[in-house]
């Protein structure tokens, strides 16, 4: 049986629905389509089908079909019941290493989400892109695209195929309670008791993980954060040195200097106008 074509809708950066259907509801593009379509399961089941099988999307799954892929989907059978949130766009330029999702199927990827507060703020995240997308604001398309964005962004932490994804949980956790509290003190102790660690079992993973001492990456935080404030602020630098967790200027000089080549002040000079 020839299956009919499912119209496309226009598309100049992106296009978003929020959809509640029941059974009989399916999509068949044979040809796919040149933009790329993200589909996020708020409920209910989904089905795509592929050359050989079909993928079933539960609630807090997410679908990607690139472009030129067959788009073969629909309410599953069984449920009869699917609530997706989705977008057809046009990736940004810089977006490209984002759109590297495990594959189910040649054109065919996805990232399941698995915590339910992860799966709340996807889609929280989602129904904000679609609104701003169909919002009377002037550059709402625009919103919608920064919007999109951020789901892509946040993808990158779930994507079993992103260094990010890769570490263990404890020490990211670590991680993100260093850059979150720069000019905080930090101590291997301190850390290991935020993930949950033996400081011995933390120290060997985190180096193991990342490459580098808990020392060496706090301290290489710190220097990153100091140089943003250099270029972008007109702070002294003994405040930008207090701002990142060196209480002594002069040694957060010496250290900022072996890790750049140049003093904080070189630093601003050489990058003023960048």
């Amino acid at each position: 049986m020839q299956l009919r074509e499912t119209a496309h809708p226009p598309v100049s950066h992106l296009v978003t629905g929020h959809f509640r259907e029941q059974s009989g509801y399916s999509t068949w593009r044979s040809l796919g389509t040149r933009d790329w379509l993200l589909i996020f399961t708020a409920s209910g089941l989904g089905r795509f089908g592929y050359r050989g099988g079909q993928f079933i999307a539960r609630r807090g799954d997410l679908v990607l079909l690139s472009p030129g892929t067959v788009h073969d989907y629909g309410v599953e059978d069984s449920l009869k019941r699917w609530e997706l949130i989705w977008t057809h766009f046009y990736p940004r330029s810089h977006w490209h290493e984002l759109l590297n999702w495990p594959a189910i199927s040649p054109g065919l990827f996805a990232i399941r989400l698995q915590a339910e507060a992860d799966i709340d703020l996807f889609e929280s995240m989602m129904l904000e892109m679609h609104r701003l997308a169909n919002s009377a604001a002037r550059l709402s398309e625009m919103l919608a695209m920064n919007a999109l964005e951020r789901v892509l962004l946040e993808c990158d932490a779930h994507n079993p195929l992103s260094s990010q994804a890769q570490l263990d949980p404890r020490i990211r956790r670590a991680m993100e309670f260093v850059c979150a509290n720069l000019a905080a003190e930090h101590t291997i102790p301190g850390l290991a008791h935020v993930a949950g660690m033996s400081v011995s079992r933390f120290a060997h993973l985190f180096r193991q993980q990342t490459g580098q001492s808990p020392q060496r990456f706090i301290e290489l935080q710190r220097i990153n954060r100091a140089k943003e404030l250099l270029r972008l602020t007109p702070r002294s630098i003994q405040t930008i040195a207090l701002d990142v967790g060196f209480a002594n200027p002069f040694y957060f000089t010496l250290r900022f200097k072996k890790c750049t080549g140049k003093s904080p002040r070189q630093y601003r000079q050489a990058n003023a106008a960048s």
